[in-house]
């Protein structure tokens, strides 16, 4: 999950969010996108899913299977 934990963060910095913000659009907590970004825990498919559909990029792209 380590492709994931770059692409969420960079996906996050290009749209000039913080975590919190983003927090915020997926409806969970700050401390979830920090999690997920440092590779501590990882999201349920529901946030994969709202995290896809809010930046427009497939599930294979965030995960790393494509570039």
């Amino acid at each position: 999950m380590e492709k994931f934990q770059e692409r969420l963060r960079e996906l996050r910095i290009e749209q000039g969010l913080k975590q919190r913000q983003l927090a915020e659009i997926l409806q969970t907590t700050d401390d979830s996108i920090f999690s997920w970004e440092k590779g501590r825990s990882q999201p349920s498919i529901e946030f994969i899913c709202k995290i896809c559909a809010y930046f427009e990029v497939t599930a294979d792209y965030l995960l790393g299977l494509e570039d």
